[in-house]
Order: structure tokens, then C-alpha cells, then sequence
């Protein structure tokens, strides 16, 4: 698992920076950017992650996410008469922002603290998964948030130094996903 997570990350690095889009706007002002004002006092979400040990019953673990403001429901599945619980989670589109005229520096740079910002991020517990998207649109890719509410989803997402930046924006919506499952 933990080779998974390391290829994931690497990855999303990898397609980052293949998506971002250097080019200058005509009239488009370059912001300043304290690259090393980035948030340094986040501390480890305390949620209950799928890569920890199951608890005893769905039941535990509902109650635990509950006890700490997460939105849950769970249902029996018809087929294999498991108890599927689901969680709601919040998906931040990091869109096409208006300012993306910083020079080929400047851009590298809010490149570099915007990865290592959503890296972070996945390491402290607030989110799950982050890439980009593999073509040219305005919707340059997703961070998939793992905490109880969207003004704290929200909050996380602003702070990116490519949103601070202007070079991306952002739109948040609730996503409910079954609790525990993965891609394949």
C-alpha cells in the first residue's frame, strides 16, 4: 500500500507539471507571491482513514466519523449483503484561474510550492487523492478533500499557493464515495 501511495504521489508530481499552462495574457499583471509564506502550522487531521485497521463493526466507525462532524449514511448492498458505509467528501476543482501570466520563473515556482502545498496536504490527512486532467480545459484537475465540511475543504484549497497566486481557482463540491474503497 504504501508503494501505491508513494507511485500516486509521484505521479501526480509527474502530471502537474505537464499541465500547467505558462502562457501570458495580454494586460495580465503578475501578483506577488510569498511562495515561503505557505501554511507551515497545519496539523495531522485526526479522522479515521481507511488505511488504518478496521474497527470493529461499521457501526464503530460510523459513530467515530460522526462523534467528529463527518456526514455519513450506510446501506446493505443487495448482492453481497455487506453494510456499505458512505461518506461524504468534498471534490475541489482547481479551474483555470485569471492571472497566468507569470514569467517561466516565477511560474516554475508557484509550480514547486503548489505540489509540495498538496503533498502536505495528502501527508496531514485532508486529502485523499489530487491530479491533474490530461487535456487543455479549463478544469486543470481535482483534489479529492477527506474532512467533516466544505468551509474547511474550502479553506484548505485557498491556500494553495497556485490559487493564492491567481494562476488557478477553485470550485468545491460534496462527493459522497463508499468509505474505504479504492481505485483500481
Amino acid at each position: 500500500m504504501v508503494y501505491i501511495k508513494r507511485f500516486l504521489t509521484v505521479s501526480v508530481v509527474l502530471g502537474s507539471l505537464l499541465s500547467c499552462n505558462n502562457t501570458k495574457k495580454e494586460g495580465d499583471t503578475a501578483p506577488a507571491f510569498p511562495v515561503e509564506d505557505m501554511q507551515t502550522k497545519l496539523k495531522p487531521i485526526d479522522s479515521v482513514q481507511s488505511t488504518t485497521p478496521e474497527p470493529v463493526s461499521k457501526a464503530a466507525l460510523k459513530a467515530q466519523l460522526m462523534a467528529k462532524g463527518y456526514e455519513v449514511f450506510d446501506y446493505v448492498d443487495a448482492k453481497t449483503q455487506d453494510t456499505i458505509l458512505m461518506q461524504k467528501y468534498f471534490m475541489a476543482f482547481l479551474k483555470e484561474g485569471p492571472i497566468r501570466n507569470q514569467n517561466e520563473e516565477e511560474a516554475a515556482l508557484l509550480q514547486k510550492a503548489h505540489l509540495a502545498y498538496l503533498g502536505k496536504m495528502y501527508d496531514l490527512g485532508y486529502a485523499d487523492i489530487s491530479g491533474p486532467f490530461d487535456d487543455d480545459g479549463v478544469i486543470r484537475g481535482i483534489t479529492i478533500y477527506n474532512v467533516p465540511t466544505k468551509q474547511l475543504a474550502d479553506s484548505l484549497a485557498q491556500a494553495d499557493p497556485m490559487v493564492q497566486s491567481g494562476r488557478l481557482k477553485i470550485e468545491i463540491h460534496p462527493w459522497w464515495a463508499a468509505k474505504g474503497y479504492r481505485l483500481r
